[in-house]
């Protein structure tokens, strides 16, 4: 990597917040991670340096310190000087961070949404041919799941049992609005609003449209949480008719023929699980609030393979951080042994979102090659029955079958 005084000029943004992305070297901050995140960085690298040049593009990286090396380095696990990187250069790739025991910041990933107010977190669901999976025809789980990354119960506003804080928030409750809680219980707050809600149904019905997908499904529990998450749905219905009224139309006007027009559905959170495993193919872009988000994604990746196969991205208005889906496995670290997929594909992700869908498109067809071969790390090869390959034996058998 060289130095930020050394790049070429960074990603711009016009008035609406489309990317303009210089004619010559792209500068994307990385933040390697901490447990195997230099592991999979380094798999990862040549692969995504190869894709770019070979598409007629380059790629200059630099390091941007977040955790367990920014801690040894300054002290500190997220830097003011990584948040203003991060912002200058506004596209990012992230390995995977470890949560600070013992207090402060009560994690790092979610430190870097909140302070760059990335909205949506964005998890493609989409199977490679040959990779291990547990359901018996993966290929039907081809997805996007956008989900509200600021507010719900993920923003943190909860209070331990037994404090004053929390008795204080008990008796007002009580007092004020009627409602009993049992006494010494914790206590937390579940905010959801119209703007944030609607940021995100927008950002998802966008990319629906843009990239010609039949449906978009509300995921929600609004049957029981009526006034949050029942709200969420109804806000995304209101979104749909108030400004894409002749893009969209309700599942329940849809006479199912094809209606030239991106249909809008909903489900209940639980009803959504089962439908992810029994018809997921009635399914494409999934909307939904924080906490569904989280079991949901995770939910779908576990049928192309797991985290270990799933790329991610965090996404705010001109900003954006694509990561690594799966934790930092401190016992593997050093050891060359994890998957790197997750980050290779995240950065794959990234060269779409950059407009280089030919260099994206040269990773993934890298990767069906080199899985149809059975080159596996040992994740996926215990599975099959095959003799696995370091992470960085993978990373090169990328970059050796790529066309």
């Amino acid at each position: 990597m060289k130095d930020l005084w050394d790049m070429p000029k960074p990603i711009t943004v016009d008035s609406q917040n489309n990317l303009i992305v210089p004619d010559g070297g792209v500068v994307i901050p990385v933040i390697i991670g901490d447990g195997v995140g230099p592991d999979i960085w380094r798999a990862t690298e040549p692969v995504l340096t190869k894709a770019a040049r070979l598409s007629g593009h380059a790629l200059e990286f630099v390091e941007a310190l977040a955790g367990q090396a920014a801690h040894a380095r300054c002290g500190q696990y997220l830097p003011d000087d990584t948040l203003d990187t991060l912002r200058t250069y506004r596209v990012t790739l992230k390995g995977p961070l470890a949560t600070p025991v013992g207090g402060g910041m009560r994690s790092l990933n979610v430190g870097i949404r909140q302070a760059l107010d990335l909205y949506a977190c964005v998890r493609p669901i989409k199977w490679v041919p040959g990779v291990p999976s547990p359901v018996r025809e993966p290929a039907k789980a081809d997805m996007i799941v956008f989900r509200e990354n600021t507010e719900d119960v993920y923003a943190g506003l909860e209070w331990p049992a037994g404090t004053k804080e929390a008795d204080d928030l008990i008796g007002y409750l009580a007092t004020n609005l009627g409602a009993k809680v049992r006494p010494g219980s914790a206590v937390g707050i579940k905010p959801m609003s119209e703007f944030g809600s609607k940021r995100l149904i927008k950002r998802a019905i966008d990319w629906a449209l843009k990239e010609k997908r039949p449906s978009l499904t509300l995921v929600h529990k609004g049957n029981i949480m009526k006034y949050t998450e029942g709200a969420f749905r109804k806000w995304g219905y209101e979104l749909a008719a108030g400004e894409y009224g002749d893009q969209t139309v309700t599942e329940g006007a849809w006479d199912g023929k094809d209606p030239g027009r991106l249909v809008i559905k909903d489900r209940i959170a639980d009803n959504m699980f089962m439908q992810s495993l029994l018809r997921p193919d009635e399914y494409s872009v999934l909307a939904m609030p924080n906490l569904n988000g989280d079991y949901l994604s995770d939910c779908l990746a576990a049928q192309i393979g797991g985290l270990g196969m799933a790329p991610g991205a965090n996404l705010g208005d001109g900003l954006a951080v694509f990561e690594a889906t799966h934790g930092t496995a401190p016992k593997y670290a050093g050891q060359d042994k994890v998957n790197p997929s997750s980050l290779i594909l995240s950065g794959a992700f990234m060269l779409e979102y950059l407009g280089w869908k030919d260099a994206a498109e040269r990773i993934t067809k890298a990767l069906e090659t080199v899985v149809s071969k059975k080159i596996l790390t040992y994740d996926l090869a215990r599975q099959v029955g095959v003799t696995p390959v370091k992470c960085s034996e993978f990373g090169r058998a990328l970059v050796d079958h790529m066309e």
